[in-house]
């Protein structure tokens, strides 16, 4: 299989219209490795949670801004979600499923169960004060369960974290 290494990066206004932008961006950007239907729509899904999440909570609805880098390594697609908002105090709880720190809004609490769901790894990183890191991977053109099997494929996720 031939190489193939690409890198963008994005950032933009925490503002909710840009939303879709960053889901189309990262998604135009992937197509050059002939993803399905269903890989774009994972993607688009996973980037707008992540988003969503930025704007929301990140910084709560104020100003701010939000980076988006987006590497490909052969079929190995890393997108790295950045804000540099309030932070979250105990990243284990607000990964449960269901937990909002913001019922009043109606939000569902479902957006990190949702990248979990949709890409095949997730790692958060944050700091009080400073912000949020979310990095997710997703192998194109294999399911989760094949690349797992993988030694090798393994190790190239587990440098790229």
């Amino acid at each position: 299989m031939e190489q193939y290494n690409n890198q963008m990066v994005v950032e933009f206004d925490s503002v909710s219209r840009n939303e879709g932008f960053a889901r189309v961006v990262v998604a135009a950007f992937v197509t050059r490795l002939n993803p399905t239907l269903e890989e774009v729509a994972d993607i688009k899904t996973a980037v707008s949670e992540a988003v969503t999440n930025s704007i929301i909570h990140g910084y709560e609805n104020k100003d701010g801004r939000i980076r988006i880098e987006t590497r490909i390594e052969n079929e190995l697609v890393t997108i790295i979600v950045t804000d540099y908002g309030v932070g979250i105090p105990d990243i284990e709880k607000a990964m449960e499923p269901m937990y909002t720190s913001k019922p009043e809004l109606e939000r569902s609490g479902m957006g990190f169960a949702f990248m979990e769901a949709f890409m095949d790894d997730l790692k958060v990183e944050s700091a009080v004060g400073k912000g949020t890191v979310v990095t997710m991977w997703k192998r194109i053109g294999k399911t989760k369960e094949d690349w797992e099997t993988g030694e090798a494929e393994e190790e190239t996720i587990k440098e790229n974290q």
